[in-house]
């Protein structure tokens, strides 16, 4: 009995980090689930418990903290925090190679897109290292990016004319390959811009566009992942991150991969079909009134033409603005996962 406890508390020590650690962490949108579900609980609680308060946390939010998205890696890179994440599309304006993580249609299930991610991990692990100077600690999912209108819209063709609200820089090209005009909206801004019809759609989660309202300023939900699954990056400073012990650094990656990231992707499909029904009023709502918007029935031949213009002008566009090997390093991870290759010359 006596070795067996002497076992067990040698390994409860390796568990715990052997100095305390304070960690300031930003947080992405705090009126979103993602944040109010999971990054909240897990840095506000579960980390701090698991290391027997030995990490401490300060949290935030970026629009707490009235940062522009696009800084919020940038000054994560800088050190003016330890622990930050956002939408990974918000960082592509000094990583174009990063479009490759959310590629729109590629996975219209949970299952399907954190193999793309899984896929694609060793990729965004280089680009932040590189790019940010930070090191990747979970990719999560908000859930698929769907499009609300605030005008009649029955079919993908609908779409051609339109004025809509992208979210990510590749969602925007693949609009304009439709025939729509991608317009540049924050995500704060979306339902007045609907409500005065600056735009006609916009792209986001079910969820989030449930959340903050949206149905108040659309009519048709088109529940087609138009703009992929806006995967949530979570980095650590790599300053940060070299600076702590063996056992600090073997309870972070194990903690957020149990109990922070795996929770979150488990979550997703059945967050998709509760969110849609909550806007349409189609089966029952657990998030409280369901509303009435007109949801749009999506036919094979709208995935087939999404399909054709995502493979046939998006993904190469994407190759020549990435440069570099990034195509094919694409094609040997995410490609293969997903059944599509970009040419390459």
């Amino acid at each position: 009995m006596k070795k067996t406890l002497t076992i067990l508390a040698a390994t409860t020590a390796l568990a715990t980090p052997t100095l305390a650690e304070d960690l300031s962490v930003v947080g992405s949108w705090s009126g979103l689930p993602l944040h109010k579900q999971y990054e909240a609980p897990f840095w506000g609680e579960t980390l701090p418990a698991a290391s027997g308060g030995n990490i401490n946390v300060s949290l935030t939010t970026h629009n707490q903290m009235n940062l522009g998205v696009g800084d919020v890696f940038r000054l994560l890179g800088d050190g003016v925090y330890d622990v930050a994440m956002t939408v990974a599309d918000y960082a592509v304006a000094d990583a174009p190679e990063l479009e490759g993580l959310d590629v729109p249609l590629l996975a219209l299930t949970a299952d399907d897109a954190r193999a793309m991610v899984d896929a694609a991990r060793p990729m965004v692990s280089d680009i932040y290292r590189d790019r940010f100077n930070s090191h990747v600690l979970a990719i999560a999912p908000y859930p698929p990016q769907v499009v609300f209108c605030n005008a009649e819209v029955n079919s993908l063709d609908d779409l051609q004319g339109l004025k809509v609200r992208a979210s990510g820089r590749m969602t925007a090209k693949f609009l304009e390959a439709l025939g729509a005009e991608g317009v540049n909206v924050s995500f704060s801004e979306v339902p007045g811009a609907l409500q005065k019809g600056v735009v006609d759609c916009a792209v986001t989660g079910a969820g989030s566009g449930y959340s903050a309202g949206w149905w108040e300023v659309s009519t048709h939900l088109l529940p087609i992942p138009l703009g992929g699954w806006d995967s949530v990056v979570t980095a650590i400073n790599l300053d940060k991150w070299n600076s702590l012990d063996a056992d600090t650094q073997a309870l972070i990656t194990a903690q957020v991969a149990t109990e922070f990231e795996a929770p979150a992707w488990a979550s997703a499909q059945d967050a998709l079909v509760n969110d849609i029904a909550c806007l349409t009023g189609n089966g029952d709502c657990p998030s409280g009134d369901a509303r009435s918007m007109t949801l749009v029935e999506v036919s094979e031949a709208d995935f087939d033409k999404a399909r054709d213009v995502l493979v046939g002008e998006v993904l190469p566009d994407w190759a020549e603005r990435a440069g570099g090997d990034w195509a094919a390093r694409w094609n040997a991870s995410v490609g293969e996962v997903v059944g599509v290759s970009i040419a390459t010359n």
